[in-house]
């Protein structure tokens, strides 16, 4: 009974740690890319294709936040706002590709996923809010391209989206299965350690019987 609570012991903290966030530089691997996937979720290989394509289609942004140049738009009157937020979208992109790299690598780790995700909708954030400056201080046609460019990655975006969700839902399975099991083992070895109550024990040499008092005759 021990040894099977502390192999449960042991697959909760295994879980605990794949549900870690990964270190920036890290370059561990996971399993193999073409290991099959869980029934109701994309394979490794499968998602790993569709996070390729959405790095591949967010890099074709790059050379066109290269064409904007908000520094000069101020001169034309134009908010300072827009040069923080060309600045943000140059991070942004940055960011994308390297925790895309790692999912790329670990499609079964949640972290990495939501990470990309998240990544993916603030580059979209930030660049839409410079949109319209291009357009007003700079050129209509490079902030159209800049819209085309990124609808080009919404079919990709929702894959994505759907794997996590699927991948969050199997997560969540396996820690309820494991913590009710988890419980279980530390009932039982709870009920192992309680001490047992000792039994009464018979007094030695028990107490002598009063004497009944003597009667005095009349």
């Amino acid at each position: 009974m021990k040894k099977s609570c502390f192999l449960v012991f042991g697959l909760v903290a295994t879980l605990l740690v794949q549900g870690q966030a990964q270190a920036p530089g890290d370059t561990s691997t996971g399993p193999p890319a073409n290991a099959p996937g869980t029934a109701g979720i994309s394979a490794p290989w499968d998602i790993s294709q569709t996070v390729a394509a959405l790095v591949s289609e967010s890099a074709r942004v790059k050379p066109l936040l290269d064409q904007v140049t908000p520094r000069e738009w101020v001169s034309k009157g134009a908010p300072d706002a827009y040069v923080a937020q060309w600045q943000s979208a140059q991070t942004e992109l940055t960011e994308l590709a390297r925790v895309a790299q790692g999912l790329e690598k670990q499609p079964e780790r949640l972290t990495l996923a939501l990470d990309t995700y998240f990544r993916m909708q603030s580059l979209e954030t930030r660049v839409n809010s410079l949109v319209e400056g291009v357009r007003r201080y700079q050129n209509p046609a490079v902030g159209d391209l800049l819209v085309s460019v990124l609808g080009e990655s919404a079919s990709n975006r929702e894959k994505l989206r759907e794997y996590i969700t699927d991948l969050a839902m199997q997560k969540e399975q396996e820690f309820t299965i494991v913590d009710k099991e988890a419980q279980r083992c530390r009932t039982n070895l709870n009920r192992q350690a309680a001490p047992r109550p000792a039994p009464a024990k018979a007094p030695a040499n028990p107490p002598a019987a009063p004497k009944p008092a003597a009667t005095k005759q009349p």
